[in-house]
């Protein structure tokens, strides 16, 4: 029995076709017909008009922040129960995170807590350069209120849906809420270019800039011209030609990782103490990672949880520990906490990738039902 993997890759012919298309024509280059193949194929599925491939989620949400013209000093309002990415590309604009807490019907940003620290930042003269909402394991934020708070204010909304390809929100895609729209398509993630991002938005403005910044911003001249500083932030080809494989097989993949919840859920659900992320009615999940909460009353800790899984070679790790207990954000204001320091201490992320067997569902959970259940 081999390693099962919490999020593995999921690749079949499908990307294998097209990979081996890329490298037979020699379009192994930057760019080529694949990149630009897939920008058009990912905004078509994600309902946008626009989208630029990128080397990785973070770079898109750094240059994402940079167009939306967050400054030096700014404070940029980012939820605390998130991946390290998200605050940390507001450091990279050397502007300061002000983390908000989660709300507990979606696990995302409470909005009541972002207008209290747009409220805040305000009366502390503190100019807010851009509101970040996070899509956590898969499933949207709240984002009507938020939307409609950065409107009122005149605020840019990014939002980091680097978990919620295929989520949608009251109709609405992810990434598709706010001004611009981030994704990633790390080797964990539910469709993958072993590495990479995209960002999209409705503006075409907003995603030229992009693409010209993630050139090294090199000027329309016959030798190498440069104004402004740019970054080598480019998708490359024959990984874009992965993802259009991966972008075909986003419906499957999202409907196994939806089973693969059910079957977790009837055959942990009812044991004592157990829980399980919550999936708002007002959106549909990818269902990312599936992650189950351990209450006072079960039988085992998170840790021995996960000792126990590791210990016959299946991967489980905590939820993300929050951005306003880690050393680096230690002197970062918080809105909250209350509620992502509560997830965290208690939720542990279980296999849930899209390649896993039927035999290798069953492992996973018969080892989680004897510790669980002794």
């Amino acid at each position: 029995m081999g390693r099962i993997y919490l999020s593995p890759p999921h690749m079949t012919d499908v990307e294998r076709s097209l990979l081996l298309g890329a490298f037979d024509a020699n379009w192994v280059a930057p760019v080529g017909p694949d990149l630009d193949a897939f920008e058009r194929e990912f905004a078509a599925r994600q309902g946008v008009p626009h989208a630029v491939a990128l080397s990785s989620g973070s770079a898109a949400l750094h240059l994402g922040l940079l167009v939306a013209g967050v400054q030096a000093g700014d404070a940029v309002i980012v939820p605390t129960f998130t991946f390290a990415a998200t605050a940390n590309s507001v450091r990279y604009c050397n502007a300061d995170p002000v983390f908000v807490d989660s709300e507990r019907a979606t696990w995302n940003a409470d909005p009541a807590l972002v207008a209290a620290a747009v409220e805040d930042c305000q009366r502390r003269g503190r100019r807010v350069g851009a509101i970040v909402t996070v899509d956590l394991y898969g499933q949207c934020a709240d984002h009507a209120p938020i939307r409609a708070l950065c409107d009122a204010h005149g605020i840019p909304l990014i939002e980091d849906a680097a978990e919620a390809v295929g989520a949608t929100w009251a109709g609405r895609p992810a990434g598709a809420w706010g001004d611009i729209g981030v994704f990633s398509f790390n080797g964990n993630k539910i469709m993958t270019t072993g590495g990479g991002g995209m960002l999209t938005s409705a503006d075409p403005a907003i995603v030229d800039r992009v693409r010209h910044l993630s050139t090294q911003a090199r000027e329309p001249a016959l030798h190498y011209e440069h104004k402004v500083l740019g970054f080598n932030y480019r998708l490359s080809n024959p990984l874009a030609a992965i993802g259009r494989g991966q972008v075909q097989r986003l419906s499957e993949m999202i409907d196994r990782r939806s089973t693969i919840r059910d079957r977790y859920l009837a055959a942990l659900g009812e044991l004592p103490g157990i829980s399980f992320n919550p999936i708002d009615d007002r959106g549909t999940a990818n269902h990312w990672l599936t992650v189950v909460v351990l209450g006072d009353n079960s039988a085992c800790s998170p840790t021995e949880l996960i000792t126990a899984l590791d210990s016959v070679d299946i991967e489980a790790r905590p939820a993300w520990k929050p951005m306003h207990l880690q050393p680096l954000y230690a002197d970062a204001p918080c809105h909250g906490g209350e509620v992502a320091a509560d997830i965290f201490s208690r939720g542990v992320c279980l296999p849930s990738g899209s390649s896993m067997t039927d035999d290798d569902l069953e492992r996973v959970i018969n080892t989680a039902q004897s510790v669980l259940s002794a």
